[in-house]
């Protein structure tokens, strides 16, 4: 297994428009690394901490957590456009719709090739059983998502030897198709490769891949920009005359990869699939407690349903996973399914099947320096003796621990929160114009100000 270097870098493709943003507290709340906290009455996303799962763009009210992706028009730029697609952008189209009618409206937009990504699961799988063979870490955790991979360094980083450092098949299949262009003839430098992605999290393992020094994926597509694009050709029901090179290599075990099941249904020992970032959290908490028992293999997904429920799909996840289900069912009568499939071809599986070491990045650590931590703790310790225990989010951060966490780490004070802030009036350590002030300083003033606008108030729609 080849030995690569650890990307630096944690890129976020969650951005906060604070033109937007009214400082709900509601992405705070939701957010499963405590990564957001409430400054001058707006949202602040914590870049350490943050794993871009979107549960703070599912949350907010208002839509003012937003998705930074590639302008499609960066596609111009190279003569050979591949669009790289995951099966559960064909999920959002209704099955009287052909493929090749999707193929030819991407076409249209300026893709010369579609590939889907999905076409080199059985080389991962294969990766999948080398892997297993050498390593003797238990449960072994799926590399595909790229939430929970962050989610493990970030939070559970005593758990990063248990992910499996194969590449995921986006990853995998950029990879082949590159070197299949370039062994037909065509320049590297010409070839662009763009995937359609389904989340946030997807995007920022893109753009600063984990285990990896750069990804060979070009750009990023935002899903739902791309389908409303074919949707609208569709809609005008035109013939399409340049169809994109498309390979015959999509098989039933591809279709269903990224849904739950989608890998664990293809592992020979005691697995356990699970989605939805909660209950994730809460695996992996067992886990790391020696809770779950003879698992072999964990196959954990950040958003419900798999892929299928990721932020940046237009359709409902339920109806995406009838559809993909039908379409794999249809897929597997065939008597080619069992056939379709990739040899190693033109690349290596041994060079470029691996990723090189996943580094912990714990968000729980108070020093770098062990002692100095311990005081930290003690200290932290201390100060929720004085904090009430009610996490109601008053103080700008999602609950008293995290407050406690803050002023010992130094960008957060005790007196932040209300109910200190009225004990220490009542003492008359503190005047009642600097508790206002403090108040303030975390919701702003117009925060304090009457408003008869906002959601809920009597002139909301006005």
């Amino acid at each position: 297994m080849k030995g690569k270097d650890q990307n630096k870098e944690f890129h976020h493709a969650l951005k906060v428009h604070k033109d937007l943003c009214t400082g709900c507290t509601h992405c705070m709340i939701v957010c499963p690394t405590r990564a957001i906290r409430i400054r001058k009455g707006k949202a602040i996303i914590i870049a350490d901490r943050c794993v871009d799962c979107g549960e703070c763009y599912r949350a907010c009210p208002v839509s003012a957590i937003g998705v930074e992706q590639d302008d499609l028009n960066l596609i111009l730029k190279f003569p050979v456009r591949v669009l790289l697609i995951p099966g559960v952008f064909i999920g959002q189209f209704s099955h009287k719709i052909p493929l090749s009618s999707i193929y030819g409206a991407l076409g249209k937009i300026g893709f010369t090739h579609v590939y889907h990504v999905e076409n080199t699961v059985d080389m991962v799988l294969d990766a999948y059983d080398e892997y297993a063979l050498q390593n003797e870490s238990r449960p072994l955790i799926s590399s595909f998502c790229p939430a929970v991979v962050r989610l493990i360094q970030v939070r559970f980083p005593s758990l990063v030897d248990n992910i499996m450092k194969v590449n995921p098949p986006v990853d995998m299949s950029a990879i082949y198709y590159r070197e299949k262009l370039r062994s037909s003839g065509i320049p590297e430098q010409n070839t662009g490769l763009f995937y359609a992605t389904p989340c946030a999290a997807k995007i920022a393992a893109i753009k600063s891949p984990v285990g990896e020094t750069e990804s060979v994926v070009t750009g990023v597509i935002n899903t739902n920009y791309l389908y409303n694009k074919v949707y609208q050709l569709l809609q005008k029901g035109e013939a399409f005359n340049e169809i994109p090179v498309t390979d015959d290599l999509l098989s039933s075990r591809g279709i269903l990869w990224s849904l739950t099941r989608g890998e664990s249904s293809h592992r020979k020992k005691r697995s356990l699939s699970v989605d939805g970032i909660r209950n994730v959290t809460e695996i992996l908490e067992s886990v790391e407690n020696d809770k779950l028992d003879n698992i072999d293999f964990l196959e954990l997904r950040a958003c419900d349903e798999g892929c299928a429920g990721g932020i940046l799909l237009p359709g409902n996840r339920f109806v995406t996973v009838e559809r993909l289900r039908k379409l794999a069912s249809d897929f597997s009568k065939s008597e080619t399914d069992s056939r379709r499939k990739l040899t190693e071809g033109f690349i290596n599986l041994k060079e470029q099947s691996f990723l090189g070491k996943i580094e912990p990045r714990n968000i729980e650590k108070l020093d770098e320096d062990f002692t100095v931590a311990m005081k930290k703790m003690k200290r932290k310790r201390r100060l929720m003796c004085f904090l009430p225990g009610f996490d109601c989010a008053a103080c700008g951060s999602p609950d008293c621990q995290t407050l406690a966490e803050d002023t010992v780490r130094g960008y957060g004070q005790l007196s932040h929160c209300v109910f200190m802030q009225q004990q220490m009036v009542k003492q008359k350590l503190m005047s009642q114009e600097k508790a206002f002030s403090l108040t303030e300083e975390i919701w702003g003033a117009e925060r304090l100000e009457k408003n008869c606008n906002k959601i809920g108030a009597e002139n909301e729609n006005i």
